[in-house]
C-alpha cells in the first residue's frame, strides 16, 4: 500500500480486501498467504515492488501510482490495481476495455471529478472567489486535477491557484500563504503524498478557518470539513473478486478496468460548527454520512 502500516483507515481496506475473498473460496493460513508491503514515500516504490516480485506472487495488488514500479519489476506478473486514476494516460494498461498487458484494476475517479469539488466549495461557501488545490505536483494524477480544475473554474471567473503538499512544512507554509487574503476555499486532491499528510493538511485548514473539499471519506472523519469520492472499502472489497478470477486462471489483460459506480458525500457537521458553517439543508438531504 501507498500509506504506512500504521494507517488506520488501510488496515481496513486490507481487512475488507481479506473478507471479499472468504466467500471465493479463500483463507489465509489455509489455501492462501499475503504477504504485504507498505510504502508511504514514491521513492520506496521501486524498493518495495522488487521485493514483492522477488517471491514469486501468483498476483500483486498494488495501490495508486505503485503500479509502474511493479509493472518494471516483472511484466508477467499479474496485477490488479485499486485507487488507480487515469490508468490509461499513467500507462498501466493500454485501454479500460481491454487492458492487454499483465495489468488490470479499478479506477478510484475521473478527472471531471474536480468540477464536482468545486460545485461542492461553491455550495457550501458562496462567498469564496479564490480556489486553491493542494496536490502533489510529482505526480500525473496532481497534474491532471489540475488541468481539469482549470476547464472548472474558467466560465465562473474564481480565482485559482496550485498548493503543493509534499511535506508538512510545505503544506504549513502554503496554507498560511494562501489564507493570507479573504474569500479563499481549498480543495485537496487525490494522489501522492496527501494522503500521508491528511492530519498536517486538515489541522492547517481548520487553524486559518477555510472551507475546504477532501477527495475521501476517511478525511472528512479526521476532522475534515467535507468529502465526495469513492468507497474505498467497498473498492477493495470488489477488488478480491478480480484476483479470485487470476488466481483460478484468468488473465488481466483479458479483465476489463473498472470505472467507479458510487462515491460517497461525507459531511463534518462538527466541524462545520467550529467554522461557522451552516451547512444547506439541500447538502445534508444528499449526504451518505454526516459525523456530529
Amino acid at each position: 500500500m501507498n500509506v504506512g502500516a500504521e494507517d488506520p483507515d488501510a488496515q481496513l481496506r486490507l481487512a475488507a480486501f481479506q473478507q471479499g475473498l472468504q466467500p471465493l473460496g479463500w483463507t489465509v493460513g489455509r489455501n492462501l498467504r499475503i504477504d504485504h508491503r507498505w510504502a508511504p514515500e514514491a521513492d520506496r516504490f521501486r524498493q518495495t515492488a522488487a521485493e514483492l516480485i522477488q517471491l514469486a506472487p501468483d498476483v500483486v495488488v498494488v495501490a495508486g501510482a505503485a503500479v509502474l514500479a511493479v509493472q518494471r519489476s516483472s511484466r508477467t506478473v499479474p496485477i490488479v490495481f485499486v485507487q488507480a486514476v487515469d490508468p490509461v494516460g499513467a500507462g498501466f494498461v493500454t485501454s479500460l476495455a481491454r487492458p492487454s498487458g499483465n495489468a488490470t484494476g479499478f479506477m478510484q475517479f475521473e478527472y471531471s471529478l474536480a468540477g464536482k469539488w468545486l460545485q461542492l466549495l461553491r455550495e457550501i461557501a458562496p462567498g469564496v472567489n479564490r480556489v486553491g488545490l493542494l496536490r502533489d505536483p510529482a505526480t500525473p494524477a496532481g497534474i491532471g486535477q489540475w488541468a481539469a480544475l482549470q476547464v472548472a473554474t474558467e466560465p465562473t471567473g474564481l480565482e485559482l491557484s496550485t498548493l503543493s503538499v509534499r511535506d508538512a512544512r510545505e503544506i504549513e507554509r502554503g496554507i498560511a500563504a494562501f489564507a493570507r487574503e479573504p474569500n479563499g476555499g481549498l480543495i485537496v486532491a487525490v494522489g501522492g503524498s496527501g494522503a500521508v499528510n491528511r492530519q498536517a493538511i486538515i489541522e492547517n485548514i481548520a487553524r486559518h478557518r477555510m472551507p475546504a473539499v477532501y477527495p475521501y471519506r476517511y478525511m472528512a472523519a479526521d476532522g475534515g470539513l467535507i468529502s465526495y469520492g469513492i468507497d474505498l472499502i467497498e473498492h477493495y472489497r470488489q477488488a478480491a473478486g478480480y484476483v479470485d478470477r487470476i488466481l483460478k486462471g484468468a488473465k488481466p489483460g483479458d479483465l476489463p478496468v473498472q470505472r467507479p459506480t458510487k462515491y460517497l458525500l461525507t459531511i463534518n457537521l462538527k466541524t462545520a460548527k467550529a467554522l461557522g458553517i451552516a451547512m444547506p439543508p439541500a447538502l445534508l438531504a444528499r449526504a451518505d454520512e454526516v459525523i456530529e
